[in-house]
C-alpha cells in the first residue's frame, strides 16, 4: 500500500524534518535532535503535526447508543464540550484501538483514533452500527496540531478569542483560531507538559501553522517530531497502541480499568467483568533502570533467578531523569511498586525497579 502524505508534508521537508513512514503516512520523526525537541516541549513550546490521526463523526439519534456499545468508557456521562479517553474492546478480550470521544452536542460526536487503525476501527464500528447512526470518516479533511509545553497557552491565546484558561483538562471549545472558523481547541495533550490540540480543515492548515510560529517566536516555539513525542508520552506512562496495548492485551491488564465501566453493556463486557473478579495474571507496569542500560521494545523481563516474567513494551532513556525507563507486562506478583525485576539486554541481566507512573 502506498505511504500517504499529510497536507503539510512539503513544509516539514522545508523545515529539515526527517520524513519516515509511520502508520501509513510519511511523518517527521525529528527536525534537530530528539533530546533537544523533548526539552523544548518540557520547558517552552513545540508543535507536533499529527494530521495522520483519524477522525470519525457519529451523529443522529442512535449515535450515543452506538458509542456506548463499542467503547469501554461511559459516554453517557459526557456533557457538550467534554472529551473522554476510551478504548474499543474486541471479542477476544483485547483492544481494537484506544481513542478519544468528543461530545460536540447531543447526537453529535467526534471520535479520534490512531492513524494505523483508521480502516480497522471504521469497519469495527460500522459492523456494530445496527440502529443507523450516521457515520462520516472525515480523517482526510482534518489537520491536527498539538501545541504543547508550558508556554503553549500564551502562544495559542494570541490567535483566538476562545478563553483557553476556561478549558479544563479533557474539555474543548469550538471557535475561530488564526482567522479560521469552526476550529476545535482541545485540552487533551499526550505529553504531560500542558497545551492544546487544534483541529482545523486542511484548507487552512498552512495558515494556522504559520500563525502559530509567528505568535510563538518570543516563546522559543519549534516544530517537534515523532521521536520526542514518544519519549514525552513515555515519561508520563501513557500507552501507545501497537506497543503497550493491542488486540491481545486486556484493558484490565493494561491498567485501563478506570476507562472500563461495567455500568452499561459493551463488547465483551461480561468476560471482562469476570476477569476483573478473578484478577489478572499479568499487569502493565512502569519501571526505572537501576543498572546502566536502555530498555527496548521486546527485551525480556526476568526475575533474579532468570525466570521469564514478561516483555518490555516501550523503553527509552528519559531526557528529564537521565536514566532508562520503560513499560512492560509482568506476572502479577511482580507488579507491585518497588518490586525488583531485571531486563535482559543482549544476554545480560540489568536490574530495574517497578515504579509508579508518571515518571516525571
Amino acid at each position: 500500500m502506498e505511504t500517504k502524505k499529510i497536507p503539510l508534508h512539503h513544509l516539514h521537508e522545508k523545515l529539515g524534518g526527517k520524513m519516515v513512514p509511520f502508520a501509513g503516512y510519511w511523518m517527521p520523526v525529528r527536525y534537530s535532535s530528539d533530546i533537544e525537541e523533548h526539552m523544548t516541549v518540557r520547558k517552552a513550546v513545540g508543535v507536533f503535526d499529527v494530521s495522520h490521526m483519524g477522525e470519525f463523526k457519529i451523529e443522529g439519534p442512535a449515535a450515543l447508543d452506538l458509542i456506548q456499545r463499542v467503547t469501554s468508557n461511559d459516554a453517557s456521562k459526557l456533557v457538550s464540550g467534554q472529551a473522554q479517553y476510551s478504548c474499543l474492546p474486541n471479542d477476544a478480550g483485547g483492544i481494537v484501538d484506544d481513542l478519544i470521544v468528543y461530545k460536540i452536542k447531543d447526537e453529535d460526536y467526534l471520535l479520534v483514533v490512531n492513524a494505523s487503525n483508521i480502516e480497522k476501527d471504521w469497519n469495527w464500528i460500522a459492523q456494530h452500527n445496527t440502529a443507523g447512526a450516521v457515520m462520516k470518516n472525515i480523517s482526510d479533511e482534518i489537520c491536527l496540531f498539538a501545541v504543547q509545553g508550558p508556554n503553549a497557552r500564551d502562544v495559542v491565546q494570541q490567535l483566538t478569542t476562545v478563553a483557553l484558561s476556561a478549558i479544563p483538562y479533557y474539555h474543548f471549545a469550538t471557535g475561530t483560531v488564526a482567522g479560521v472558523p469552526d476550529a476545535i481547541v482541545s485540552n487533551t495533550g499526550y505529553t504531560g507538559a500542558g497545551g492544546f490540540e487544534l483541529y482545523v480543515n486542511k484548507a487552512y492548515a498552512e495558515q494556522v501553522w504559520k500563525a502559530l510560529f509567528d505568535a510563538g517566536q518570543a516563546e522559543g516555539i519549534k516544530p517537534i517530531g515523532l521521536g520526542a513525542r514518544d519519549t514525552l508520552r513515555l515519561e508520563m506512562g501513557f500507552c501507545l497502541y501497537g506497543n503497550d496495548i493491542d488486540d491481545t492485551t486486556s484493558p484490565l491488564e493494561a491498567g485501563l480499568g478506570w476507562i472500563t465501566k461495567f455500568t452499561k453493556p459493551f463488547t465483551h463486557a461480561a468476560q471482562l467483568a469476570a476477569q476483573k473478579e478473578a484478577g489478572v495474571t499479568r499487569k502493565l507496569v512502569g519501571f526505572k533502570m537501576i543498572d546502566k542500560g536502555i530498555p527496548r521494545h521486546d527485551y525480556p523481563i526476568i526475575d533474579a533467578a532468570g525466570n521469564a516474567l514478561g516483555k518490555v513494551t516501550s523503553g527509552t532513556q528519559s531526557p528529564v531523569l537521565g536514566v532508562g525507563i520503560g513499560l512492560g507486562y509482568v506476572t502479577t506478583p511482580f507488579s507491585k511498586v518497588g518490586s525488583e525485576i531485571f531486563i535482559s539486554v543482549r544476554g545480560k541481566a540489568l536490574k530495574a525497579v517497578v515504579t509508579k507512573t508518571p515518571f516525571v
